[in-house]
């Protein structure tokens, strides 16, 4: 596959890709059995990269990295890429379970709870007719064992899945696919909240909120305990560091320039 644009959003990389391109390549490395892994990129992925080093190692090595929230595909915009779009992880992995139903080619969700792959499973079933829901589990929320990672490399290569959807939450299904680059003979990638998104756990913003960029928004009044600091001290701290990186690409006409 082409190398794709991409753009430095402080120090995250940020791929110009679209649906039907990220489905594409997703198609490709499967068919080859590739092992890598996808990163769909938010605020909190990019400034949780920023203030860790390790981190910011795992979510650069990735073999795709989409802009999964306005704020970045707006960045993308502002540093040259004037036609991009959002890439939104859940709608990603809708994308890729139509087009992997019609290409017979296996999925495996591995996170959540028991109760949510359940019902997730069925909704995508009944939504996608023909695809391969090739196996599902949910890990325990501790750290895994050495063994226990083992054990679910193995269950998901015996059941032969060409993608694996990881649900597991930043950054936790990034270090777990990290981690399994080179091991795992899947395509990965990390969906966040998808699983309890499409399961009807939890409910989604409107969509007119996530095109004004409003979903931060929406969450923050579901869960304000859980998510306050994601989006009361990370948005911020992303407005004035990537105002700070414009200023900066305009003033010195680089795009890439990066904090």
């Amino acid at each position: 596959m082409p190398a794709l644009p991409s753009r430095l959003i402080l120090k995250t990389r940020i791929d110009a890709t679209s649906y039907v391109d990220a489905c594409d390549r997703f198609q490709a490395w499967a068919t080859e059995k590739r092992s890598c892994y996808i990163v769909a990129a938010n605020v909190h992925v990019v400034m949780t990269g920023y203030w860790q080093r390790s981190f910011q190692t795992i979510i650069n090595s990735a073999a795709l990295v989409t802009p999964d929230g306005m704020p970045l595909v707006v960045g993308l915009r502002l540093l040259g890429v004037k036609q991009q779009q959002r890439v939104y992880g859940p709608d990603l992995m809708l994308a890729w379970c139509d087009r992997a139903a019609q290409m017979g080619l296996p999925i495996y969700l591995y996170g959540g709870t028991k109760a949510t792959l359940a019902v997730l499973q069925q909704n995508l079933e009944q939504r996608f007719p023909g695809l391969a829901i090739a196996g599902s589990h949910a890990p325990p929320f501790r750290p895994l064992t050495a063994k226990e990672e083992e054990e679910d490399r193995d269950r998901i290569h015996a059941s032969g899945a060409a993608v694996v959807f990881v649900g597991l939450g930043c950054p936790k299904q990034e270090e777990w696919m990290a981690r399994q680059q080179g091991t795992l003979q899947a395509v990965m990638m990390g969906v966040g909240a998808a699983f309890s998104f499409h399961s009807g756990d939890v409910s989604q913003a409107p969509r007119w909120m996530m095109a004004w960029g409003l979903e931060w928004l929406y969450r923050f009044a579901m869960e304000p305990k859980r998510l306050w600091q994601r989006y009361l001290v990370n948005n911020p701290a992303f407005l004035m560091l990537f105002g700070w990186q414009l200023v900066s690409a305009w003033l010195f006409g680089r795009r890439d320039r990066t904090l």
